[in-house]
């Protein structure tokens, strides 16, 4: 059985830049087992898999993603990958697509400038102690953190954007954490806010451009700065540029995607 797959460069406009994520349309869901072995054969940070839903009024796609080593709950620059595979490769009509995860219900539109916009959950995420072992791991981090529920992950705020760059933590203590990641932040030189994150929880060290940690980073900067729009920068090695914007219990992100490549999967 022959299965398309699509790559995508998600959160720039430049190839090679941004965030790769291998996208792969099914006509219905194989076992998680496989899914997964795809995924680790990828070796992407994420890969997602959609697969449509005509018998549902509130969503045209269910979505799942999948890290080489696990499924997680929600995925950014997959989600707006996927869209931008539905929008150019599937023929889609219209300027929305509605996908069913895991973490409800989301939305991508397309706006002028070939700018995709996901409208994600605005996750809570609640104050505490930095734990023993990410200071350990970052020299120099902040005695507070703030944890997220939903995923799991921590966030430490640094002091400034030369900081977040030069963030060089030890991943094999984060991966002792037992979570999911870790999300570093602070305000940026040249846009509002800037951020890196380290996942060693679901098998990646540093992603490149990580569209689900501005559900969070975006209505902690709209609160600190005391604005809803915002302009963001992820400094990984391959950088991406999103513009966010709170809009109460929802939050839009917005980026670009380049097309890389397509082909097919041999399944037995």
């Amino acid at each position: 059985m022959q299965t398309p797959i699509f790559q995508i460069d998600a959160f720039t406009n430049t190839l090679f830049g941004g965030n790769p994520a291998a996208v792969m349309p099914l006509r219905s869901w194989l076992p998680d087992d496989v899914l997964q072995a795809i995924a680790a054969e990828n070796n992407l940070s994420e890969t997602a898999f959609l697969v449509a839903t005509p018998e549902l009024d509130d969503a045209d796609f269910h979505i799942r993603w999948f890290t080489p080593t696990a499924e997680v709950p929600l995925c950014g620059h997959a989600t707006l990958a996927s869209a931008w595979v539905v929008f150019n490769k599937l023929e889609w009509p219209g300027d929305t697509v509605r996908f069913q995860s895991k973490s409800g219900p989301l939305a991508v539109s397309k706006r002028p400038g070939g700018w995709l916009e996901l409208d994600f959950p605005n996750l809570p995420f609640e104050r505490c102690p930095t734990p023993a072992l990410i200071t350990e791991a970052l020299p120099g981090a902040p005695s507070e953190a703030f944890f997220v529920p939903n995923d799991t992950n921590y966030l430490v705020v640094l002091e400034s954007e030369a900081e977040v760059r030069s963030a060089a933590p030890d991943i094999r203590k984060l991966g002792q954490l037992g979570n999911q990641g870790l999300i570093v932040t602070a305000e940026g030189e040249h846009c509002d806010f800037v951020s890196r994150y380290f996942a060693p929880g679901v098998g990646i060290e540093e992603d490149p451009v990580t569209g689900s940690i501005h559900s969070v980073l975006t209505p902690y900067w709209a609160k600190r700065l005391g604005k809803s729009s915002l302009q963001a920068r992820q400094l990984s090695a391959r950088g991406g540029e999103l513009r966010c914007e709170l809009k109460g219990e929802r939050v839009a992100i917005a980026g670009q995607a380049a097309f890389f490549m397509e082909g097919s999967v041999q399944l037995p």
